[in-house]
């Protein structure tokens, strides 16, 4: 299992192209998501992604209401003022769990989440492998690019280009 974050970034973004071309090929065939979802379960097993936290180094967090009204209880303040102080607007327009270019998410604290247990939903969801709507593969197009940061989509595709004999590019 690869879990340095300086390979996977190397790696990601040299199999790029390769992995655009894995996310048409699994369009293109019929698939079992089981063995998919059983891949996707074994990496995270492995990998503990507390221990990582580049997720909330290099995306954005849209945020729900509801989420809003967690985090404000949790922190126990008032919605407005945590809408306030802890969001901004994301590049689409959207409210977003406030950060900064050079550290991330605003509740990050070295590799861990400092409010943890009142996580947005989809933070709690990430990296959407096991959880998140629609199939696995109609996910895919998200996956190209968390492949060149997250360690269980890197290894989780990995697994998976294997489970389905995926000839890469080149070896045709």
């Amino acid at each position: 299992m690869l879990t340095d974050l300086v390979q996977i970034r190397r790696l990601g973004e040299k199999k790029r192209d390769e992995n655009l071309q894995f996310r048409k090929y699994l369009k293109t065939h019929d698939w079992v998501e089981r063995q998919f979802r059983h891949a996707a379960q074994e990496v995270q097993d492995a990998i503990d992604c507390r221990l990582c936290g580049e997720c909330c180094r290099v995306t954005e967090v849209q945020l729900a209401e509801r989420d809003i009204e967690h985090l404000a209880k949790f922190l126990r303040i008032k919605e407005a003022k945590f809408v306030e102080q802890y969001t901004m607007t994301g590049e689409d327009g959207e409210m977003i769990l406030r950060r900064s270019k050079e550290a991330g998410c605003v509740f990050l604290v070295g590799n861990e989440c400092s409010v943890y247990e009142a996580r947005p939903g989809n933070c709690e969801r990430f990296p959407h492998l096991l959880r998140g709507s629609g199939s696995m593969v109609s996910r895919m197009w998200e996956y190209v690019n968390r492949a060149t940061y997250c360690p269980i989509v890197y290894n989780w595709m990995e697994a998976v280009k294997e489970l389905t004999k995926f000839k890469k590019p080149g070896t045709w």
